[in-house]
Parts: structure tokens; C-alpha cells; sequence
């Protein structure tokens, strides 16, 4: 087909609408999102990004007891619950308890918090460095050494609500994020 519309064209013509071709190609492909990260969420330099991830899901609390003071009540997290896109906007995972990350190929990455840095955004969650505690599968997140949380967008805590009436009671709160997934420099 693409040769019956080249046809047509001369050889400038056929050269521009190549030309336009691989460049409407280019403009449809999303680069790494640009972001100041914070010192103390900096990957060793050992490590090349493999991945970056937008997550769209909810983080979810639970009323409980404080910690602090147990004649007081307040939300505390339990789990995220999210899908997972790739820069294109398709779906290629979800992520979950543990933190657990999980590809549509099967492979998964649970992390364990390293550190973290308040969102520029007070509403927002913060955003994390997180190792990979355990790994399995051979895709994906198979290699994964560490993982940033950046660009977060909601997801907090309601600031009242939880009381004893409410006691046990779940919310979820909206969010979104971008995942960075970093791997070993071979």
C-alpha cells in the first residue's frame, strides 16, 4: 500500500513524505519524564534506569488506633493498589502490597523503602528510593536493583474521618505516580 501512495510522489516528493512518516513515528514516542530528584533518592551510579512507569490507582488507609497515643484514632496506610503504563499509555502491570510491582510478562519486584522526601506538594504522597527485596521471572522487574516513586499526585490520608465510631473502617485515596525501575549496568 505504501508503495501505490509513493507512486505518485517524485523522488523529493517520496523522500518528504518518509520524511513525515518517521518524524509523526518520533513525535508519538514519550521521552523520560524530566525531574529534579532529590539527592537522598539518587540511584547508585552503578545502576541505568530500565523502565519508568506511570501508576493510576489508590493508596489505601485504614482507621486504627494511633501508635502514638492509643486514646487517639488516625488513618494508617495498609496497601497501594494501581495499574501500571508505559510511556505510550498502555497498560503493562499493576502494583501492589509488599510493595509489590508485577509485569503483564510475570515477572515481579517487591521493594523495601530506603528513603524518602516530602512532595513539593503537601497533598501529595512522598516520593521514595526504594531496593528491591526479592525479584522473580525473567522480564521486566527480573533484574530490578532499586526504584524511585517520583511525580506523585494525591494519595494521602483524608484529614478527619477516622474516630472509634469508624474504627476498622477503610478509604482510598486516589493517586498517581511515576516508577523509575533501575537495573545493573552490564
Amino acid at each position: 500500500m505504501l508503495r501505490k501512495i509513493l507512486a505518485g510522489f517524485g523522488a523529493q516528493g517520496k523522500l518528504l513524505a518518509c520524511s513525515a512518516v518517521l518524524l509523526a513515528g518520533c513525535a508519538s514516542t514519550a521521552a523520560v519524564t524530566p525531574v529534579t530528584v532529590p539527592d537522598n533518592l539518587k540511584v547508585a551510579p552503578d545502576q541505568i534506569m530500565t523502565l519508568e512507569a506511570k501508576a493510576t490507582g489508590v493508596q489505601i488507609y485504614q482507621c486504627a488506633v494511633a501508635k502514638a497515643d492509643p486514646s487517639q484514632f488516625e488513618w494508617q496506610f495498609v496497601a497501594p493498589q494501581a495499574d501500571l503504563f508505559d510511556l505510550n499509555g498502555q497498560k503493562i502491570g499493576k502494583h501492589y502490597a509488599g510493595p509489590t510491582w508485577e509485569s503483564s510478562d510475570g515477572s515481579k519486584v517487591v521493594g523495601a523503602v530506603q528513603a524518602n522526601s516530602k512532595s513539593p506538594d503537601a497533598n501529595d504522597i512522598p516520593w521514595l528510593l526504594l531496593s528491591a527485596k526479592s525479584t522473580s521471572g525473567i522480564g521486566t522487574f527480573g533484574l530490578t536493583k532499586s526504584i524511585q516513586r517520583l511525580q506523585t499526585l494525591g494519595g494521602t490520608a483524608p484529614p478527619d474521618g477516622c474516630d472509634q465510631a469508624h474504627l476498622g473502617q477503610e478509604t482510598r485515596a486516589p493517586y498517581q505516580a511515576v516508577y523509575r525501575f533501575y537495573a545493573a549496568k552490564s
